[in-house]
């Protein structure tokens, strides 16, 4: 009996261990669905693996009582998670790329940019007010956004309605809306929504991959769910707005599109009551690459994101664009906008 039991504790300590891949995501309902995305991916592709998905809150989670413009922080939504990331306690982590400031902390890079989703914005209205649309809501209704850029776009178009400021997850926000009396609409990501399963209620829409930046094994193992042409897109809207020092504390906007061979950028700026605004588009030849390309082989690292399955030529392209449109606007007057906006929103 007991050679027995020793010949069965020397099989399973021979067994080799599944290697166990920790994912980080913060606790929020749709931060998981969007993490459980990512990781259903990740397992079809390595069968051999294991993940272990471990949320936190981070502080922008826990600080609600305030607007995003006002905190001061750019990592509102990534620092706690980058700390465990640099402690070695998670792998990888999956973030809305929103939420990635346009420079990431030393030691870190966005490893994979997933396909987008939807990247434009819904109306979604209290109950009474169902069937009605921004421009017949009655004069003086509020309308709740985090967001100062939202606000300003649409308190130039529809100078009848006031914004307000409204925080919380969205199942947050939503209970707000639905039995709260003070929001007649509110404004959120279509993407969120549709990822929660409320299309009925109507990044944005990208979704990428933080990792340690010299970690390559992770890097190769990410590397894979790089959408090339969500990345190209992507690239140009962050030069864009890294080059503007764009943030949560102005109302800056930016979309891309890409069709026919060509990138197109269209940013624009606002005032914080959209009363001036400034925009613009450019354009540029970019070649979408298929995925498995050969890549660059020195570090590729553009506006905090590493494709090296992906060419370079078109990288820098689309980098080159943001920049270029960037530069196009501060040159007609954006920085004086951006300048009064940033003072205005601190003094309030």
């Amino acid at each position: 009996m007991s050679g027995n039991g020793n010949a069965a504790a020397t099989a399973e300590e021979d067994t080799p261990k599944m290697r166990v891949i920790r994912v980080g995501t913060r606790k929020s309902q749709l931060a998981r669905i969007q993490t459980d995305s990512v990781v259903a991916t990740l397992k079809a592709l390595y069968p051999g693996l294991q993940f272990e998905i471990i949320a936190m809150s981070t502080t922008g989670d826990k600080i609600l009582d305030t607007a995003l413009s006002k905190i001061g922080e750019k990592s509102l939504f990534t620092k706690e998670l980058e700390h465990a990331l640099e402690r070695n306690e998670v792998d990888l982590v999956v973030h809305s790329l929103k939420d990635l400031p346009t420079v990431l902390p030393p030691g870190f890079t966005i490893g994979a940019v997933c396909k987008r989703e939807s990247p434009y914005d819904a109306v979604v209205f209290h109950p009474k007010f169902v069937g009605k649309t921004l421009e017949t809501l009655p004069e003086k209704s509020v309308v709740g956004t985090s967001s100062l850029r939202r606000a300003a776009q649409l308190q130039r178009k529809f100078p009848h309605l006031e914004f307000r400021n409204i925080r919380g997850n969205l199942n947050t926000r939503l209970r707000k809306l639905d039995e709260l009396q003070e929001f007649s609409a509110i404004i959120l990501a279509a993407a969120g929504l549709q990822r929660m399963g409320w299309q009925n209620r109507v990044g944005q829409g990208a979704l990428g991959v933080e990792v340690r930046a010299k970690d390559q094994d992770i890097l190769d193992l990410v590397g894979v769910l790089h959408d090339p042409e969500t990345l190209l897109r992507c690239i140009a809207e962050r030069s864009f707005l890294r080059h503007l020092e764009g943030g949560c504390s102005v109302p800056v906007a930016v979309h891309t599109a890409i069709k026919d061979g060509q990138l197109y950028l269209t940013g624009g700026v606002w005032s914080l009551n959209g009363a001036e605004t400034m925009q613009d588009t450019m354009q540029t030849t970019i070649h979408v690459p298929v995925q498995h390309e050969d890549g660059p082989e020195d570090d590729p690292q553009l506006v905090g994101i590493t494709a090296r399955n992906i060419p370079r030529q078109p990288q820098l392209a689309a980098e080159n664009l943001g920049i270029s449109l960037a530069t196009l606007l501060l040159n007609k007057g954006a920085k004086n906008i951006l300048d009064v906006a940033r003072q205005l929103n601190e003094a309030h």
